[in-house]
């Protein structure tokens, strides 16, 4: 006997995909306005709200292949068009055709990363992504950005450092590099007392200059993936390289 599907979606984890678009689409009519902070902000909630909804899903069992898509489908608002409005309406509009190409190679570029993130979401191993997820790459661009413009960095250095790091950024979104995902901290379970404490200083480290902190935070881990990669192949090589003298002494 067949049994029915189940139709409808769960509201809770849904809601807050939608309050992520929202986020998102906010930022794209805040960055047409010259409103960059507000857009950087909008942009920045809506990457809380990402994370949010997919860890709510995941504790309350409410995952399902409705949530998964469209949550793809906001995260290309929210990631992908809006941090590439926001950078070509700031900075990379002045370089013509140029700026407005690396501007659609990065949304591009982080609509393949989705796409196969979808395709590959019961393949791989839960503790890394493959490629740098679009919501860090939105951050990193959305964070140069905010932290040219308070920092009053020159607009002629600020458009060729957006120029350059989207198409890092576009390069390291569609790559096989692993980053991890930080899918298996445990929120939820007891920690040492110790672990709230060094959380209280976490957060009033980044609330000192919280565009900065968080920008660093973003580099650090776009540089992750790379770094560890470069650590691994280094390993390997020495690992080869140990067996052949080995195999010649023998």
């Amino acid at each position: 006997m067949k049994t029915k599907e189940k139709r409808g979606f769960y509201i809770l984890p849904n809601l807050l995909t939608t309050a992520s678009m929202f986020a998102g689409f906010y930022a794209i009519v805040a960055s047409i306005q010259g409103q960059w902070e507000k857009a950087v902000i909008a942009i920045l909630i809506s990457g809380f709200l990402d994370g949010l909804d997919g860890r709510i899903a995941r504790l309350t069992g409410t995952v399902s292949p409705f949530g998964v898509e469209y949550d793809s489908l906001a995260d290309l608002i929210a990631f992908g068009a809006a941090p590439a409005i926001l950078i070509f309406t700031y900075a990379l509009n002045s370089l013509g055709r140029w700026g407005w190409l690396a501007a659609f190679l990065y949304l591009a570029c982080g609509a393949l990363r989705l796409a196969r993130f979808n395709t590959q979401v019961k393949k791989v191993d839960a503790h890394y992504f493959i490629g740098l997820p679009i919501p860090a790459a939105a951050g990193a661009l959305a964070l140069t950005a905010i932290n040219s413009l308070q920092w009053q960095i020159p607009q002629e250095v600020t458009q060729y450092l957006l120029l350059t790091l989207t198409y890092l950024l576009s390069f390291l979104m569609v790559s096989t590099i692993r980053y991890r995902s930080f899918k298996d901290l445990e929120w939820v379970r007891h920690k040492p007392f110790r672990a709230s404490v060094l959380g209280v200083l976490f957060l009033v480290v980044i609330m000192s200059h919280p565009f900065l902190m968080l920008w660093c935070i973003s580099l650090i881990y776009m540089l992750s993936g790379p770094v560890a990669l470069s650590f691994y192949l280094i390993r390997r090589r020495k690992i080869q390289v140990e067996k052949e003298e080995t195999l010649l002494g023998g």
